[in-house]
């Protein structure tokens, strides 16, 4: 028998309220629970990112936080990261550098390389790769991927000027 506690979450702007098993990890709950299934499961001990999300607008693991622990939380989805009528910055920069293959790994290395860019908007090269090593592509096209993220930094700096 097991005891369900009541969480607090506020995902992409809208809080939840959700019952969950003191061991549930934050992305079945993001998942399982909230439907947002943009978040993947890749391989349930932080080495793939593939699950990465904004907590407090900081690029986390979410296989590795039990729901319990993002009480009262501002967390941020690849789903809430751009709007219904335009792509973020980066998910437009993904598709015009061709940053995806498969497309498994893409919304967390949108969601790290969406934390680099907020810390730190003009990023090196080399800067964008070790920000992005706890994340793995499967396909192989990490180029692509860096590419993509540098050129999002471009194109949010030509905005800001």
């Amino acid at each position: 028998m097991s005891t369900c506690v009541t969480v607090t979450l506020t995902v992409n702007g809208t809080e939840h309220q959700l019952e969950v098993e003191p061991r549930r990890l934050l992305v079945h709950a993001l998942r399982d629970d909230l439907g947002l299934t943009g978040t993947h499961v890749g391989c349930d001990t932080s080495n793939c990112g593939a699950c990465t999300v904004h907590l407090d607008g900081q690029a986390v693991k979410s296989c590795t936080i039990l729901a319990v622990q993002a009480e009262g939380a501002q967390i941020t989805t690849i789903e809430g990261l751009g709007t219904e009528g335009g792509l973020h910055p980066l998910q437009e920069a993904f598709w015009n550098e061709h940053g995806l293959q498969c497309g498994y790994c893409t919304p967390g290395m949108i969601m790290t390389g969406a934390a680099l860019l907020a810390e730190n908007p003009n990023p090196s090269e080399s800067e964008v790769r070790r920000a992005l090593d706890g994340n793995l592509c499967r396909c192989t096209g990490y180029h692509n991927i860096v590419r993509a993220v540098l050129s999002a930094a471009e194109a949010q700096a030509a905005v800001a000027s």
